[in-house]
Parts: C-alpha cells; sequence; structure tokens
C-alpha cells in the first residue's frame, strides 16, 4: 500500500487561511489538524471526543469545524483539535462531505458515486 499526500486550504471563522498537505487516511473518521496550524486560523473547540487509535487505546480529543477546499471540491467539516505532535490527516468524513473518495489503485482523490436511494 501506498500513501497519498494532498494539499488543501484551510480557513477559519475568522476567514484566516493556512495551506496544508494532509496524509490522506481511508480509516480515520475526522480530519485532524496540528495544533500549530488550528490555533492559527482561530478554531474553538465545540465538544469533546473519544477516539480509538490502531492499537486499540483511545484518547480523548477536541473538535471544531473548519472549511477545507481541495482542488476537486471545497465545503465545511468537523476537524480534530490535533496536540503538539499530532501530523495532519484527512479522514473519510471530510472526503464524503465533499463528494470524494481515495481510489485504493491509483492512490488519487476522485469523484464518489453518490445515492440517493
Amino acid at each position: 500500500m501506498g500513501t497519498t499526500y494532498v494539499k488543501a486550504v484551510v480557513t477559519g471563522p475568522t476567514g484566516k487561511k493556512v495551506t496544508v498537505r494532509f496524509l490522506v487516511d481511508s480509516g480515520a473518521s475526522y480530519t485532524l489538524l496540528p495544533e500549530s496550524v488550528w490555533k492559527r486560523l482561530g478554531l474553538k473547540p465545540k465538544r469533546t471526543e473519544l477516539f480509538a487509535l490502531a492499537d486499540g487505546t483511545t484518547i480523548e480529543r477536541k473538535v471544531s469545524e473548519a472549511h477545507i477546499a481541495l482542488a476537486q471540491a471545497d465545503g465545511h467539516t468537523p476537524v480534530i483539535l490535533g496536540e503538539n505532535g499530532d501530523q495532519p490527516l484527512l479522514g473519510v468524513v471530510t472526503l464524503e462531505n465533499l463528494g470524494l473518495v481515495l481510489n485504493p489503485f491509483s492512490r488519487k482523490l476522485q469523484p464518489m458515486r453518490l445515492l440517493l436511494a
């Protein structure tokens, strides 16, 4: 398996923007912003959630919302407010909100097949 990175412009509630290089993580539910990014954007916690890590341990993180613009689409999405040392991850909730999916063969983002049924 390969890894896929994409650049996105993340905008906070004050209109501040930061360009972020995200690892596309099809195993992660929410998108994660490093502490230095979300603080620069002026994001504030809206709630706290428990998240399971790959090794089975759970961690508690605060969650907010941001606007994310990729080359293919843009929109608002929940984001985990990461701590010092956390790396930017683009999760499946954001991808689905934007109508995108990671193609496992080409390792590129592409439009998803949207179902109404």
